[in-house]
């Protein structure tokens, strides 16, 4: 091994030019509390305080102590903790774990009267990691989107739209993570207790397809058709959902509403049709008001203006 020169640090090896071993496979679990930076500064040490121990606790009574025991390279966040794990301890750590972070969480919020109230998100991962038993333990890829996807949009649009005082986890998973321990059978949950999204951070490069769970659900599980983020496609297969595998498949989808309106995507506002009769060589087609982007939210019905009887000769 290279010395270093002057005090500074060797470079790494360059990628592609020789063959290396891959560091061990780990599972990463990360979690971050909402709204921290809202909280004011007074409770900021409070919450960093509370994460991990509310974390070791739910551990605990799901019967994972040797994970917190054997944690590798863990780390707080500021306002959250992240840790690597056993790989082969994932179905455990998706279920019965993050309901049981639930029913920790309800019972802190509950009890612990004049203290902050904590929601959390969590994101799952597994991938190579390499482990050097200092500060600088566990970097890489599948760490950093471990983060991104804690910091995507969807499992942030689930705790933002459901119940605080019931909703208090929401998860997201890598689909590695989803095909590897949900897919293949060894969780302890249904695939219908996930909902595949396209995650993105707003700001970032980053576009994974991923999978959310909710352990106590309170209001409507975030979905979102995948769009181009930052010239690519979110990478989003729903024929490789386990509920949705066997279903016919089309190349083209036809749809008829005669004299009405049908909404593929989410429209703001309402909406209004004009049916014009034929009247000799002149044909006139329907005319629809309204701005159409993404949900529908707000009137859905059809106002029809004019005549839409035809006249028999």
């Amino acid at each position: 091994m290279r010395e270093h020169l002057g005090g500074l640090p060797q470079g790494s090896a360059a990628p592609y030019t020789r063959s290396r071993p891959l560091p061990p496979y780990r599972g990463i679990l990360a979690v971050d509390a909402k709204g921290f930076t809202g909280h004011p500064a007074i409770e900021h040490e409070v919450i960093s305080r509370a994460v991990p121990e509310l974390l070791k606790t739910a551990l605990v009574r799901a019967g994972l102590p040797e994970l917190w025991a054997e944690r590798k390279f863990p780390a707080s966040t500021g306002d959250g903790y992240v840790l690597g794990f056993d790989p082969s301890l994932m179905p455990f750590v998706i279920h019965p774990l993050l309901l049981t972070l639930q029913d920790v969480l309800t019972d802190f919020n509950v009890m612990s009267h004049g203290v902050v109230p904590i929601r959390l998100r969590v994101s799952l991962n597994v991938g190579p990691l390499p482990e050097t038993d200092d500060e600088f333990s566990g970097n890489g890829t599948a760490r950093n989107d471990t983060h991104r996807l804690l910091d995507s949009r969807p499992v942030k649009a689930v705790l933002a739209s459901h119940k605080e005082n019931v909703t208090h986890v929401a998860a997201i998973l890598s689909d590695r993570c989803y095909e590897d321990a949900v897919a293949g059978g060894y969780t302890g949950r249904h695939p219908d207790h996930f909902v595949e999204v396209a995650a993105t951070v707003d700001g970032k490069p980053f576009a994974q397809r991923a999978w959310l769970y909710v352990p106590q659900p309170s209001g409507p599980l975030y979905e979102e058709t995948p769009t181009a983020t930052d010239g690519r496609e979110a990478a989003v297969r729903e024929d490789t959902h386990p509920a949705k595998k066997g279903r016919p498949r089309s190349g083209r989808v036809d749809n008829s509403a005669p004299n009405g309106i049908i909404n593929t995507g989410t429209v703001h506002g309402g909406q209004s049709v004009e049916n014009h009769r034929v009247t000799g060589d002149h044909v006139a087609g329907d005319y629809v008001e309204g701005n159409k982007a993404n949900r529908v939210r707000g009137f859905q019905g059809d106002q029809v203006r004019g005549n839409k009887t035809r006249k028999r000769s």
